[in-house]
């Protein structure tokens, strides 16, 4: 089993969001996402989002929110949790990114943008500021097979 985050940094009506353009073999080429990874030894959460977010962005931040468990189960990738989080504060100066372009992105054009399935429905959790959720999907290759939140099936 694999342990990562994934943060949408909210400024306004955008999120700032990566376009994974430069890495081969990646598993989300061509997608966008938010910025994120996988923990290192001994990092919780907290610990590793702050890290990841620094690395592929060079912003520090100061406020951010848990906000749900995301599970994927796949036929082709070991199950990942995924801890997602929002954030609303950061200090730095951000630099390029080597696994993609980041770019700020309305949220009203997000659904238009090549993304997971998946995605669409826990950003629009997000949006509806559903309290800490656990969010379950389940992928057949690219396609969305099946999606169980919060222990009730929803697709």
């Amino acid at each position: 089993m694999i342990n990562s985050t994934l943060c949408y940094l909210e400024r306004g009506d955008a999120y700032l969001m990566l376009h994974r353009v430069k890495k081969k073999g990646d598993l989300n080429h061509d997608k966008w996402i938010g910025v994120g990874g996988k923990f290192e030894d001994g990092e919780s959460p907290e610990d590793c989002i702050l890290r990841e977010t620094w690395e592929e962005t060079g912003l520090t931040l100061t406020d951010y929110r848990y906000r749900g468990l995301v599970t994927f189960v796949s036929d082709e990738a070991p199950t990942e949790y995924m801890h997602l989080f929002t954030a609303t504060g950061w200090t730095g100066t951000p630099h390029p990114c080597d696994e993609g372009e980041l770019a700020w992105i309305k949220k009203a054009e997000l659904r238009g943008l090549p993304m997971w399935e998946g995605d669409k429905i826990f950003l629009r959790l997000l949006e509806e500021n559903v309290p800490f959720f656990s969010l379950k999907l389940q992928y057949q290759g690219d396609r969305l097979d099946r999606a169980v939140l919060n222990g009730r099936r929803i697709v």
